[in-house]
């Protein structure tokens, strides 16, 4: 297994646990069941803690697949600049989690509202979870990248002028 493949294993946990250990804090919220709260933080603790191989072995991707000809430079370099930010709000967000999850044991007044403050928090990181999974699919996927989204645009506009000439005829 190289690099690039490790990458690949680890790099959909950091997205996909926030998304599941919010929707889960939600459901404890509403059932007011702290069981599921304290469930819920484990979750995004572990999101944080899967953020550390996924951006570690973003390095050891980049140099094997850089010199393919289909992957530009530029393309990676956007990925890894979304990936810093969505790393640091990764491990924001952890840690906030593991504040919250020892309120939440020590009984705290307080510890309700940071569960409120997590979910905003989290709807920021999911937000950089989702620019930063799709910058990554980009690098291989090249159906999804912008330009060419903007050319199947441009090919679709020029099909249709060509079916309503056929259709003047």
């Amino acid at each position: 297994m190289n690099a690039a493949h490790f990458h690949l294993l680890v790099n959909h946990f950091p997205i996909i646990l926030p998304i599941v250990g919010l929707l889960v804090l939600i459901a404890g919220l509403l059932m007011r069941a702290a069981v599921i709260q304290r469930t819920a933080l484990a979750i995004l603790i572990a999101g944080a803690l899967f953020t550390v191989p996924a951006f570690v072995s973003g390095e050891g991707a980049e140099e094997i697949v850089e010199h393919l000809p289909e992957v530009g430079h530029d393309i990676i370099h956007e990925h890894e600049e979304i990936a810093e930010t969505f790393a640091l709000l990764s491990y924001a967000l952890g840690i906030l989690a593991m504040v919250a999850l020892w309120a939440n044991y020590t009984q705290k007044e307080w510890a309700k509202w940071t569960h409120y403050g997590i979910l905003l928090v989290g709807l920021f990181v999911l937000y950089f979870a989702q620019k930063t999974g799709t910058s990554g699919g980009e690098i291989r996927h090249t159906e999804i990248r912008k330009q060419n989204k903007e050319a199947q645009k441009d090919g679709q506009k020029k099909t249709e002028k060509a079916e309503e000439q056929h259709d003047d005829d």
